[in-house]
């Protein structure tokens, strides 16, 4: 038997009914005009360099975008049917709108910190990119905490690379040449790019030819993973993120396909770049659980990030705890510079004992739904990635140490949402489901209907 479609919620229904309402061009038109007012605000107000040489551009990429969407709007509403406001023509504005305010910024600022400019890149980039080198020429991307403590008190924090090993990945172009184009910025929206396109193609073949409300929504979720503006600014002026949220979201829509384990192989991936990927192959080996494809899925999701793990453990353990779980907890020489007012760091820094109240209301909805994937785990790839977004979401606001950017994991996965069930939902309809599901069973053994 096949998955059982996820029920309808009065909040899926608003947001399908704002989401489709004009053809997805008010809500288009919407967000452009959002982002040209942050873009410009960011230009304007922002203590970062590299955040204001982003809105200067931004702004005007997004600018155009709202004016194109109006048009757009205006003509659908003067002739309908047109093409003009038709899905190629948005497709279209979204890729304009994501080279002018994304990819643009990426290479004006890396040809401008080419040439001598020291203010166009934020910390992660250099972090990167030294961890690349280091790589290369040690066999790990890690500094010990020795090494850490003879750096000058102002660069010890570039000294740690939070990442998992496999980031150092996007470094080693700068390690061989000193360019433009062996930025790390460039290879991450080249790496971006890459899975973003696979993710749509797998989920407009998912089930066969894709109707017009599965292609609407598969916009909609690529949208929120390029033009969203905390997306396209963390790609202009840091961009580590961004690989890690594409391989995520391409597990998912792996997930839909029917294809366990290559989802798994496409999550592990992102473990292998950064832990926020983890609770997402953590829910998505609870799917395939569903599936009897757990090991399969297992296999990749879990593997890889070991895999990776494995040298560098082997080259130089120290330095591998100290980078990539003391300074990550607090524990480190220096504290994380990411300081974003969101609950769990103003209760951390208001509160007697904050850091443990905080920690103990993580560790509480951690166990929630640690718990909820046990008893009750996703029998479908849109109520995994809905269980992530949301869980994703709860962590960013109770972690005492985070950042604004990091929102954009669930913002991306929460609107990918539909768009996987609708590719699911198309693939049953078919006759062709992505993936056959455990059938339930009563106590004696016997067959009982889906809920």
């Amino acid at each position: 038997m096949t998955a059982p479609a996820d029920p309808a919620t009065p909040t899926s229904r608003r947001w399908s009914a704002l989401d489709t309402a004009a053809g997805g061009l008010p809500l288009d038109l919407g967000l452009y005009a959002a982002a040209t007012i942050f873009a410009a605000i960011t230009a304007a107000t922002s203590t970062l360099p590299p955040h204001r040489a982003w809105g200067a551009i931004a702004t005007i990429g997004y600018a155009l975008a709202t004016l194109a969407a109006a048009t757009q709007l205006l003509a659908r509403r003067r002739h309908p049917g047109t093409p003009l406001a038709g899905p190629p023509a948005r497709w279209a504005v979204t890729a304009l709108t994501w080279a002018t305010t994304a990819l643009l910024p990426v290479v004006v600022q890396s040809v401008q910190r080419a040439g001598g400019r020291t203010d166009r890149a934020q910390e992660e980039v250099i972090v990167v990119e030294h961890a690349g080198t280091r790589l290369a020429e040690h066999g790990t991307p890690y500094l010990g905490p020795d090494a850490i403590a003879a750096l000058p008190p102002g660069e010890q924090i570039l000294g740690y690379t939070p990442y998992q090993p496999g980031m150092a990945l996007f470094g080693l172009p700068r390690a061989v040449v000193d360019a433009w184009w062996t930025d790390a910025r460039v290879w991450f929206a080249l790496a971006t790019a890459l899975t973003l396109a696979a993710l749509v193609t797998t989920l407009r073949t998912t089930g066969g030819a894709a109707t017009p409300r599965r292609t609407d929504a598969v916009l909609r979720a690529v949208q929120a993973a390029t033009v969203l503006p905390v997306c396209a600014l963390t790609l202009a002026t840091g961009g580590d993120d961004l690989p890690v949220l594409s391989l995520c979201l391409l597990a998912l829509a792996l997930a839909a396909a029917g294809r366990p384990g290559r989802a798994g192989l496409a999550v592990g991936a992102a473990g292998a770049l950064k832990l926020f990927a983890w609770p997402v192959a953590i829910a998505l080996v609870c799917w395939a659980a569903t599936r009897r494809a757990a090991p399969r899925t297992a296999l990749g999701a879990l593997g890889l990030p070991v895999l990776a793990l494995l040298p560098v453990l082997l080259v130089d353990r120290d330095a591998l705890v100290e980078n990539v779980l003391r300074f990550p907890l607090g524990h480190g020489l220096v504290s994380s510079p990411a300081q974003s007012p969101f609950p769990g760091h103003l209760i951390a820094e208001a509160l007697p004992a904050g850091r443990l109240v905080a920690a103990a209301l993580l560790v509480a909805v951690g166990l929630t739904i640690a718990v909820r994937l046990l008893r009750h785990p996703p029998r479908t790839a849109a109520a995994t990635a809905r269980i992530c977004g949301y869980g994703l979401l709860a962590a960013i606001l109770l972690v005492p140490s985070t950042r604004f950017g990091y929102l954009l994991y669930p913002a991306a996965l929460l609107v990918l949402a539909p768009a996987l069930a609708l590719a699911e939902t198309s693939a049953r309809a078919t006759g062709r489901p992505a993936f056959p599901a455990t059938t339930p069973r009563d106590a004696a053994g016997r067959r009982t209907p889906e809920a």
